[in-house]
């Protein structure tokens, strides 16, 4: 909530990172401090990690990465919705990087991911660039770890429990 309520964070080119399992929120908190820095007249850019590395890629391939990335700079926060969904392949994980590095200490960042960071081998190509990476992103962060059920699961439970017993009634009724 002090997030929400004080955008100075983004003045201050802090990031945020929310890690937890698929399910927790973690999207959900995202676009709700999004549309909160927008009210305070902030610019935000909300995408998938994935689609925002695609673009990168193209943009690396018709050499006009720096372009875009300068273009991004208009925005006050970046939002990089699952992050771990990212393809491990040189090319997506360089432009990644280049993204991270760009930003450092003049961007916020916010990013969601269903894995630690003790787990980003699985997202960068090398190790030494998971923690420069994992480095520039941390430096000036909040971490925020969400420990819960999937919210989806627990509604798929809920509605399979109403149904049997809704079943229950109508069959008591008929008896």
């Amino acid at each position: 909530m002090q997030l929400a309520d004080d955008p100075s964070w983004l003045t201050r080119a802090e990031n945020l990172l929310l890690f937890g399992a698929s399910g927790v929120g973690k999207s959900h908190l995202a676009a709700a401090v999004s549309r909160r820095m927008i009210e305070f007249g902030k610019r935000v850019k909300f995408c998938s990690a994935l689609a925002l590395v695609q673009q990168l890629q193209q943009a690396k391939l018709h050499l006009q990465l720096q372009l875009l990335l300068k273009k991004l700079d208009r925005f006050d926060l970046l939002v990089l919705d699952d992050l771990g969904y990212v393809k491990k392949t040189e090319a997506e994980t360089s432009v990644l990087f280049e993204l991270i590095a760009h930003r450092y200490e003049r961007k916020s960042l916010l990013i969601t991911a269903n894995q630690p960071f003790s787990q980003w081998d699985t997202i960068f190509t090398d190790s030494m660039m998971t923690v420069a990476a994992v480095d520039r992103l941390v430096h000036h962060a909040l971490i925020v770890e969400i420990d819960s059920e999937s919210y989806r699961k627990s509604a798929a439970t809920t509605r399979s429990t109403t149904a049997t017993t809704a079943e229950t009634v109508v069959q008591s009724k008929r008896s």
